[in-house]
């Protein structure tokens, strides 16, 4: 009963993951269209009466505007102005830096340490993990994640000796976790491969 409730909440909890970024990321570009409804609203007569011009013109200005926000933050000045407002505001939502991490990974944006996919000994196994920080002492923070959800799992801080590092792409690790360990044997070779 304890492992299917344990399951049960794995399965919610990697679900939600998945599921509430694309729909909260929906919801703010419906709102975004509603919002600018009212500047396209001129430009609808112009276009034939079966279109729905409405709804066209008002995603594209949007998708506009994220273009060129996108293209600004690309800049020196759009950088330093993101930072801030990820330090002040962003960085204070539970779950915006696991995101942000997240999807920086998956992006192929490799500016941070954090998530490196390692295999790490628990007991007398070997277990996917990412590497979250290194202290000075050489002890390392790993993220074990439940299989099939990646994004669930437990934080242990594990001695250098017990910790693997492996030179694989990240969408790597992430795919043979949510595969049930499928595609394992790669990652073992990757470990085999850096030890000598």
């Amino acid at each position: 009963m304890k492992f299917a409730r344990e399951f049960l909440a794995n399965v919610l909890v990697g679900g939600l993951l998945v599921v509430l970024p694309i729909y909260l990321a929906a919801l703010v570009l419906l709102k975004g269209m509603q919002s600018v409804a009212a500047l396209v609203r001129p430009f609808t007569a112009l276009l034939p009466a079966w279109l729905p011009a409405e709804h066209l013109l008002s995603l594209a200005l949007v998708l506009v505007v994220c273009c060129m926000i996108g293209i600004a933050v690309r800049t020196r000045v759009g950088r330093v102005l993101r930072e801030r407002m990820e330090r002040s505001l962003l960085e204070k939502i539970p779950g915006y830096t696991l995101f942000r991490s997240l999807t920086q990974r998956l992006a192929g944006e490799d500016r941070e340490n954090a998530w490196k996919p390692a295999l790490v000994e628990i007991e007398e196994a070997l277990a996917p993990a990412f590497i979250i920080e290194e202290f000075e002492d050489g002890r390392f923070t790993v993220f074990v994640p439940s299989v099939p959800t990646p994004f669930a799992g437990a934080v242990y801080i594990l001695s250098r000796e017990r910790v693997h590092p492996l030179d694989v792409p990240f969408t790597q690790a992430i795919s043979s976790i949510s595969r049930w360990g499928s595609g394992s044997k790669g990652l073992v070779a990757a470990m085999t491969k850096a030890e000598h």
